[in-house]
């Protein structure tokens, strides 16, 4: 244990360094900004997963697996870099264009182009919001060793991930309503999902608390000065189909949803997918239905939310690498995954949190649609 120890602090130094003396987007010898790229000569070292067969990985090759691997096993998302046809206007892609002249966030000269600046602007807005996130006092975390190689599935934490947890906060509305909806899914796709009237409620109780919120009003503030919606109305009912409107992840059954996969998680192939709930890993690791592995990631934050990457064992079940942002509301989850499904759908989305940046990726569901052709989501987790 000690030699491991001593390794991860190597590591993690190493990873420091390289971030650190790197003034630039994408660094000559780490792998910031880098995850998944094509093989590049001009770098002195590689981040893609050729590199571990040829041997030429970044130091810091460990944080690309923060890369969620559920969609390894889902192939219908080829077309997920292409935009929803109908909404082709709304969502033109000025993630290369970084207009920081807008005093207002919400000011639209063009009507429906959503800019990169745009969204860092609301995301931030989104984040000051959260008047319902947890307080320091109120999360306290072990997050004990941290693990370079996360296929091997080495349990190296003693003890529990959250060592305390205000429970108090669990009975403001949106965190009351949000918990109501967890025991209406089975997690093993191929199972039909079927609500009763009472879950069905359920869902409406939980939009209509989250809407009360100055989160949601913020997030939709921002739409509809950009024309996406005309009401707030609309909104809500977009919001339903998109992240509760079932779909099938295997031979037809309608088993899954975008609020299943993200916030409740599931079971697929007999590995995890989704599961992106901080308030669901703890609920169940209070049950002891959760073993917490290590961790290998752990975000600039110094207050809540944060953002960690862990590897865990739900059940009997292993997730490789499984990000949450901890302390956040269930509004602000909602919220920040929303915003980057409707602006960059199948894309990586860069949000500001707090002054530090991190990438929203989200898929798109494209095997069916509801409406005029608009997808459902497929997943949304943070990416580094």
């Amino acid at each position: 244990m000690k030699t491991l120890l001593a390794v991860l602090l190597l590591s993690g130094f190493a990873v420091n360094w390289a971030f650190e003396t790197c003034s630039s987007d994408k660094c000559n010898n780490s792998c910031k900004n880098r995850c998944g790229d094509k093989p590049d000569k001009s770098y002195s070292c590689q981040c893609n997963a050729h590199c571990e067969r040829f041997g030429d990985c970044c130091n810091d090759y460990s944080i690309c697996s923060y890369i969620d691997q559920e969609l390894n096993e889902v192939p219908h998302h080829g077309s997920s870099d292409i935009d929803d046809k109908s909404h082709e206007a709304a969502y033109t892609d000025k993630s290369d264009i970084d207009d920081d002249s807008h005093e207002d966030p919400y000011t639209d000269n063009s009507g429906t182009d959503i800019s990169k600046s745009d969204i860092k602007a609301v995301s931030e807005i989104l984040y000051q919001s959260d008047v319902n996130k947890a307080a320091d006092a109120d999360i306290t975390l072990n997050k004990q060793e941290m693990s370079e190689n996360t296929k091997k599935k080495d349990d190296l934490c003693d003890h529990p991930l959250y060592k305390y947890v205000n429970e108090e906060i669990f009975k403001r509305p949106t965190y009351k309503a949000f918990i109501n909806l967890m025991d209406n899914y089975d997690r093993k796709t191929g199972k039909d999902e079927t609500f009763t009237e009472e879950e069905i409620e359920e869902q409406k109780i939980f939009l209509k608390e989250i809407m009360k919120t100055k989160v949601m009003k913020e997030l939709y503030k921002f739409f509809h000065k950009k024309g996406l919606y005309t009401n707030e109305q609309k909104f809500v009912d977009d919001l339903k189909k998109m992240w509760f409107g079932l779909y099938s992840r295997s031979s037809g059954e309608q088993d899954s949803s975008g609020f299943e996969h993200v916030f409740v998680g599931e079971v697929k192939k007999g590995k995890i997918s989704g599961f992106h709930s901080w308030i669901r890993f703890y609920l169940l690791e209070k049950k002891k239905m959760i073993d917490y592995y290590s961790h290998n990631y752990d975000g600039p934050w110094t207050t809540y939310p944060d953002v960690l990457g862990k590897q865990f064992e739900w059940d009997g079940f292993y997730k490789q690498v499984g990000t949450q942002i901890i302390g956040s509301s269930p509004e602000f989850d909602f919220a920040l995954y929303s915003l980057c499904f409707i602006t960059r759908p199948g894309k990586k989305c860069t949000v500001s949190m707090g002054g530090h940046e991190i990438d929203i990726q989200t898929y798109e569901w494209t095997k069916t649609t509801y409406g005029k052709d608009k997808k459902f989501i497929a997943t949304a987790y943070p990416t580094f």
